[in-house]
């Protein structure tokens, strides 16, 4: 039996859940079924704006968390993929240190409207 599929967008319009769903300063895993494939996604939360990028680490390919939501270094203030030490500025996905310097996360466009966080 193969994997499910694994696609790196969503349609617009989904509804993701509340703002609140996300502490501020942290981060958040997403995986949506899209009829046979699985997205998988995270945001985080900057104030009342969330950044969101697809699950991915440019240099491995590997989902960057290892643990469940734990995508940001214990100071809050980058994205830190946890199998090789890459870290990434959370507004525009850049790579700015480890092994990926010059690459970026690939964004999963999302906004905030109404208070409820929706894919773009």
């Amino acid at each position: 039996m193969n994997a499910p599929a694994r696609i790196h967008k969503t349609p617009a319009g989904v509804t993701l859940g509340p703002l609140d769903l996300i502490a501020e300063g942290a981060a958040r895993n997403f995986v949506l079924q899209i009829g046979e494939a699985y997205f998988h996604g995270f945001a985080v939360r900057l104030g009342e704006e969330v950044r969101g990028y697809v699950d991915r680490c440019p240099h491995a390919g590997l989902p960057l968390a290892q643990t469940l939501d734990e995508y940001l270094t214990p100071s809050g203030d980058l994205i830190a993929c946890s199998w090789h030490g890459a870290l990434f500025d959370p507004e525009t996905g850049a790579c700015v240190g480890g092994p990926c310097v010059g690459a970026r996360l690939t964004p999963w466009p999302l906004e905030v409207r109404g208070g409820m966080i929706v894919t773009a």
